[in-house]
């Protein structure tokens, strides 16, 4: 035992109090608290922040990180003790770098900024985002400016914020290789518009038993509401406080019901995966999930690689039918699945398809690069955004509500986030193909039995939080690192089948 690691403890528990208290802020203002909240609220915000910043960046910590960090100690801590350690010393490093000051102000834009966008998304007025998200492109680049190496390109330090070692030549190396296999897939579709029929989808579903619905979906795929909740955003995502408070938020259209189904699917494997962290690990900095793509690729394995698949449906679409007998009716499972797996081109990235998801994500990666690697007006990137849309897919957006506003990432100040959905979709792909070597994952989903799955993924992937990377999670887990190719090959082998390609 150290007693260097217990001399610690008091700072860490220090700084998860702060960090708890601005969780459940942040997830007020998303949910319930009134629009005329926000100034005030963010006050408090900021001083919390505050708080919290000075809690863990001190000289007491610094010289207990550095002590730590020694030979001798190094072999008196546990495997968790020395993730611990790690993530604790990376995220000081980072955080000592900016002034106490500017930390606070940030998180005070921050807390305002998601209102701001919110109304400048219902009322389509980009000209009253654009002042904030100035400010906060001026400050990313600021910060990351503080982070960055000799040599080190500046949008690479804002990737390794959410997917560490995943750099610029690798995402382009990925995404080359998607435009390349999956573009001429795309346009062999496109010649068959009318194969697949979207109207069951289409009729007018009640609100409020879409969000019955949700709950049972949330239910089914194993969410313990002893220890989550669900409420309704603006934008569906995913907090928590431990793995003993999971929250997940959805939103709701009359008129898409597909959209509350598997958005509830995507943040539900979120939230299994936070339920999943270990108890030992839960409250402390590696409490949470390892990356932000293996956090997406949990999402993006049980919306996709389960929640699209046939077998999921087989002993589940009447139990929908139950929900909405009047708009299902004679609509067969075989109908249904094949009107979840739609493919054309979109505006709206949390809608699109699974083989044109990709493009949305690398629309936004290469306006982010523009942004960090050169001088992009913020004025100018509603019309780079459009130009991109009509480049890559072939659409225009007819407003920037369905534009350059859809998405709350950039008024969050999660510059480098995207590239993680592409990469978490990927990575999905992957386990998915392991898996199904490893077990009947089809029979499984047929039976209505997602237990052993689950189970896999908390023993292999959840129990670890942030103990262990990406690459050490998929090499001890499927025997090999990052492979794009699985990812290409099930998308490719899965839309051909359903179109006759």
């Amino acid at each position: 035992m150290s007693e260097t690691f217990e001399k610690l403890k008091p700072h860490l528990d220090k700084s998860r109090a702060y960090q708890t208290a601005l969780v459940l802020l942040n997830f007020d203002s998303s949910t319930l608290a009134p629009k005329e909240a926000v100034a005030f609220t963010a006050q408090s915000i900021g001083i919390l922040s505050g708080e919290a910043y000075a809690s863990l960046i001190n000289p007491e910590v610094k010289e207990l990180l550095a002590e730590l960090c020694t030979e001798e100690e190094q072999e008196k801590l546990s495997f968790n003790e020395k993730a611990i350690v790690k993530e604790l010393k990376k995220t000081f490093e980072d955080l000592e770098l900016i002034p106490p000051e500017e930390y606070q102000a940030y998180q005070i834009l921050m807390a305002k900024a998601a209102p701001v966008w919110e109304e400048a998304k219902e009322t389509n007025n980009y000209a009253l985002y654009a002042p904030v998200l100035e400010e906060i492109i001026a400050y990313s680049k600021k910060f990351a400016g503080y982070k960055q190496k000799e040599g080190q390109k500046l949008y690479d330090v804002l990737l390794d914020q959410f997917e560490e070692g995943f750099t610029m030549e690798i995402l382009d190396d990925f995404f080359g290789k998607l435009c390349e296999a999956l573009v001429p897939v795309v346009h062999e579709i496109r010649k068959k518009p009318d194969l697949i029929s979207i109207d069951c989808l289409r009729k007018t579903y009640d609100i409020e038993i879409q969000k019955k619905l949700s709950r049972f979906m949330a239910e089914y795929i194993g969410f313990d509401f002893n220890r989550g909740v669900m409420a309704e955003s603006a934008h569906p995502f995913t907090t928590n406080l431990h793995n003993h408070d999971v929250r997940i938020t959805n939103h709701y259209y009359e008129d898409k019901l597909e959209d509350a189904i598997f958005s509830v699917i995507h943040e539900g494997g979120h939230g299994l995966y936070e339920l999943g962290v270990s108890d030992d690990i839960t409250l402390t900095p590696i409490g949470g999930g390892s990356s932000m793509g293996m956090h997406e690729s949990q999402s993006r394995f049980y919306e996709n690689c389960l929640g699209r698949s046939y077998e999921f449906w087989l002993p589940l679409f009447d139990k929908v039918k139950e929900f909405f007998p009047e708009q299902l009716n004679g609509v067969t499972v075989d109908e249904f699945y094949r009107a979840i797996n739609y493919a054309a081109p979109s505006l709206i990235r949390t809608a699109a398809d699974e083989l044109t998801y990709s493009f949305h994500v690398m629309i936004r990666y290469e306006i982010e690069k523009m942004i960090f690697n050169g001088d992009v007006d913020v004025k100018d990137l509603p019309a780079i955004w459009n130009q991109k849309y009509e480049e890559y897919l072939g659409v225009v957006p007819e407003n920037d509500a369905e534009g350059i506003l859809q998405d709350m990432h950039w008024s969050g100040g999660m510059f480098g986030y995207f590239p993680s959905y592409a990469l978490g979709s990927a990575i999905a792909a992957q386990l998915f193909h392991y898996m199904q070597k490893k077990m009947p994952v089809k029979k499984y989903l047929s039976e209505g039995n997602l237990a052993p799955i689950r189970e896999f993924l908390r023993e292999n992937i959840h129990q670890y939080g942030a103990a262990k990377k990406t690459q050490q999670l998929l090499m001890d887990t499927t025997g090999e690192e990052f492979n794009p190719d699985y990812y290409i090959e099930y998308l490719t082998d899965k839309y051909s089948k359903l179109y006759e390609l």
